[in-house]
């Protein structure tokens, strides 16, 4: 598309390498704006690499696109190149992250799917027995195969007994990912120690942040990090009418869940005193299982915030620092 909006050249290209850099390299530069998906990072890379501005759209905030009653590639294709000609903020483009932080990232993201078949397995074990008159007894996931072993009936043994040489290999990954991710963080993300000094925030929680942000720059106050995770609640204003919604949720999806995994075990029996504590419990106090769990999701949010600022300002955190007062949770520098 021309400066006057006129469709110069239609075409339809493979997503590959070799098929866009023939494509994309003898051009000169242009501005090329793509749908955010699971071939945008690498792509919105290459294409930059061979001298073009790159506006990766976020699907949330274009609806005329993915909400159209007409919808195909091409007028997809169309509309994306109408708006970044107009206004190239009405994308709202994102930010992939890097090549390196990348594949650091798909460590934790493949760990997470070992977890997730993991808890998955369990269930069904569980369930299988029980609909036998049995019951597994209660123990950790990680000793869940040994303990399982002797609570199977004997009619049952042949049909589940791989599956728990399977949660036993599985159970050993997950461990060797845990060295993995230990290895990364001491390494290669030294500034992770900042954040584990939050009770409740691990090196799994405290890596997947800075890979998830990777430059704190990015953001002008540590509190622009809360909406950036979709910790925030939405908001539903016209004239008179000013509704305060649920969370947005827009934010990255695992990072959020590890923020309100550390946000319980805050607010949990096992969590230490601390101004985090003491704010969203008296939040959680005001009246039943929905105060709680808005609680939960404002001490994640809080969290988010907190772990933004000491990484910036590198400073020692004080659990109880505004005991006598104030909001936000803060630190001291040594």
């Amino acid at each position: 598309m021309d400066g006057d909006g006129e469709v110069v050249e239609e075409g339809r290209i493979q997503s590959t390498e070799a098929a866009l850099r023939r494509w994309f390299g003898p051009r000169e530069s242009a501005c090329v704006a793509i749908e955010v998906g699971t071939h945008s990072p690498w792509i919105s890379r290459l294409l930059k690499e061979l001298g073009h501005e790159v506006i990766v759209a976020n699907a949330r905030h274009v609806r005329m696109i993915y909400d159209g009653d007409r919808k195909s590639d091409r007028l997809d294709a169309e509309a994306l190149a109408r708006l970044a000609r107009l206004d190239p903020a009405l994308l709202h483009g994102i930010a992939h992250r890097s090549e390196e932080a990348h594949h650091d990232l798909a460590v934790i993201r493949a760990r997470e799917v070992l977890v997730r078949t993991r808890t998955r397995l369990i269930n069904h074990v569980r369930g299988a027995v029980k609909s036998a008159g049995h019951r597994v007894p209660r123990s950790s996931s990680a000793a869940f195969h040994r303990t399982a072993a002797e609570a199977i009936p004997t009619g049952l043994k042949e049909a589940l007994e791989p599956l728990l040489d399977m949660l036993e290999q599985i159970t050993q990954e997950i461990r060797a990912y845990d060295r993995r991710i230990e290895t990364l963080a001491s390494e290669r993300y030294p500034e992770t120690g900042a954040l584990t000094q939050v009770t409740g925030v691990g090196t799994l929680t405290a890596l997947a942040y800075v890979l998830t942000l990777e430059d704190p720059g990015r953001f002008a106050t540590s509190r622009a990090v809360g909406p950036y995770l979709g910790l925030c609640p939405g908001k539903d204003q016209s004239g008179d009418r000013d509704v305060q919604c649920r969370m947005t949720k827009a934010g990255n999806e695992m990072l959020r869940r590890l923020l309100i995994q550390a946000a319980h075990y805050q607010l949990g029996p096992h969590g230490p005193d601390s101004d985090l504590r003491r704010w969203g419990s008296e939040r959680g106090a005001r009246g039943g299982r929905i105060a709680h769990k808005k609680a939960v999701g404002g001490v994640a949010r809080k969290l988010a915030v907190l772990l933004h600022h000491l990484w910036t300002s590198g400073e020692v955190y004080q659990p109880l620092r505004n005991s006598g007062g104030g909001d936000e949770p803060t630190a001291q520098a040594a």
